[in-house]
């Protein structure tokens, strides 16, 4: 069993880091005022505002900041403030070995996905692909606050349901079991041949895209096909494909249908995930039971501890 980090409670710390790219400092301002108004406390990483072209400083301080929270004793929520580019950089100067013995919740999307999955493999801590600090604010749905602060209590079962009118597909019936792993396209296919490649061996898959052309979408799912991520995995969560616009008039359902439905593998489809405007609370290496066939998708472990 994955290890669960202690839940989050009113009135707890967050630590805000910035990890991959910069954001500016109005836009970090209106997250941390509204985790304040909240009732949290907020502590800053000492890079958090940093700005080097792309990046928000060396990989070694953006490490730094994320090893500082977790040795932070008072936080119990790291938030990474945006994703962007650049979160690969940082994985090899963690100590997964601490971070393993004080586990925290994490969560994030976009590139922020590869860290989640590396602490998870790396060192056992289940993590979240759900908010980052820039979904903290005015105009965010009720739906994706609901789904974090469910993923981040004890509630057990959880079946993670889409808002109304968006309803989960499946394509390939069938029902499996198993810790579920993934998160963005582009960022895994980045990690291919690195030695923080996702593992899906006796895994469930879940994926999703930003702002990308059907035709790269399919070369993006073609190398993980020639990986061995689809072989290797127990099933197959597909999320949205947020503005992928069709090319040669191929849209991201046909793509589904014609790139992974003669897998064979359970496939359920339509997820409201990461760059979408709604966004489903996805605990990556927690145990999921993914039932194509009806159409759930239920998380049939507590994902924190009462630590």
């Amino acid at each position: 069993m994955a290890i669960k980090p202690p839940i989050l409670r009113a009135g707890d710390t967050v630590g805000v880091v910035t990890l991959g790219s910069p954001l500016s400092p109005d836009t970090i301002a209106t997250g941390v005022n509204t985790l304040r108004a909240m009732g949290f406390r907020v502590v800053l990483g000492r890079h958090v505002y940093d700005a080097d072209g792309f990046l928000a400083g060396t990989d070694e301080e953006r490490a730094e900041d994320l090893m500082d929270m977790f040795r932070n004793p008072e936080v119990r929520l790291i938030l990474p403030t945006r994703g962007g580019v650049g979160v690969a950089g940082i994985l090899p100067y963690l100590d997964y070995g601490f971070i393993s013995a004080h586990p925290k919740i994490i969560s994030g999307y976009s590139d922020i996905t590869v860290l989640l999955n590396t602490l998870y493999q790396f060192s056992d801590l289940i993590t979240f692909q759900s908010l980052l600090l820039i979904n903290f604010n005015l105009s965010t749905p009720a739906y994706n606050y609901d789904q974090f602060f469910a993923a981040t209590s004890v509630a057990s079962p959880r079946v993670i349901v889409n808002p109304p009118g968006l309803p989960l597909v499946g394509l390939v019936p069938g029902i499996v079991t198993g810790p579920i792993v993934g998160g963005n396209l582009t960022s895994f296919v980045d990690t291919l041949g690195t030695p923080y490649e996702v593992d899906t061996r006796g895994r469930i898959l879940v994926l999703e895209e930003t702002h990308e052309p059907i035709n790269k979408v399919y070369r993006m799912l073609n190398r993980l096909k020639l990986a061995g991520k689809f072989r290797d995995c127990l099933g197959i969560v597909m999320g949205q494909c947020t503005d992928c616009l069709p090319a040669y008039g191929v849209t991201y359902e046909q793509l589904i249908r014609d790139t992974l439905v003669p897998l064979g593998k359970p496939l359920l489809t339509g997820l409201a995930t990461a760059h979408g405007t709604y966004k489903a609370a996805v605990p990556i290496g927690a145990t999921v039971r993914l039932d194509a066939t009806n159409g759930t998708l239920t998380v049939v472990e507590p994902t924190v501890s009462l630590g």
